[in-house]
């Protein structure tokens, strides 16, 4: 199991603040394969630009994938512009995945996330590994949670002294919060242009 899949089930798994938003996991699906990308050493950090290093096989096919995706030309991409760039669309293609490995069982929603609908993490090997890394607090998945609104209150940072991974899960967290100011945009135009048509 991957850091992206671990996450994706406790997105399904595990009680919000408010429901896991389809491009929110998405961004924290990217940054989740960065940090497993740092842990094989398939790339480095220089600030925030991704240097590449070995295209790797790790036996994951959506992380083998990110992996040939790095730019490997300077100047090299940064934290940021890889988590949009590779971001779209992540969430379904791991939700696709999992579906077609067994992992997730019920109804699938138009969209999905599991929340207030049907589809939910199967009980297999692969859900019990996420529930054990998340109970067991660990700092990576804990920290990519907390910008999804899963459980923000518990300690992040604790056991976390990699500047490399730190400087992932902080662009996780401000592309989030950049995505939903975006949101909240469209909806406060949405709301004034309903005015519009609605005054005399």
């Amino acid at each position: 199991m991957t850091t992206p899949q671990d996450l994706f089930l406790v997105s399904l798994d595990v009680p919000g603040e408010r429901p896991v938003e389809q491009g929110d996991l998405s961004l924290a699906l990217a940054g989740a394969e960065l940090i497993d990308l740092l842990g094989v050493r398939a790339l480095t950090l220089d600030g925030e630009r991704i240097v590449p290093g070995p295209v790797l096989t790790t036996g994951d096919r959506l992380l083998d994938e990110a992996g040939a995706r790095l730019v490997r030309e300077e100047p090299y991409e940064t934290v940021e512009d890889w988590l949009w760039r590779r971001g779209e669309g992540l969430a379904v293609a791991y939700r696709d995945v999992l579906e077609a490995d067994g992992q997730l069982t019920g109804k699938r929603r138009h969209w999905w996330p599991g929340r207030g609908g049907t589809e939910t993490p199967a009980d297999t090997a692969a859900r019990r590994h996420a529930t054990d890394r998340w109970d067991s607090h660990d700092p990576v998945l804990t920290g990519l949670a907390g910008t999804l609104g899963i459980e923000p209150d518990r300690t992040a940072s604790s056991g976390l002294d990699d500047e490399a991974v730190i400087t992932v899960l902080a662009a996780v967290g401000d592309a989030v919060t950049e995505l939903e100011a975006v949101r909240e945009r469209r909806r406060i135009e949405n709301i004034a242009f309903d005015n519009i048509w609605r005054a005399p």
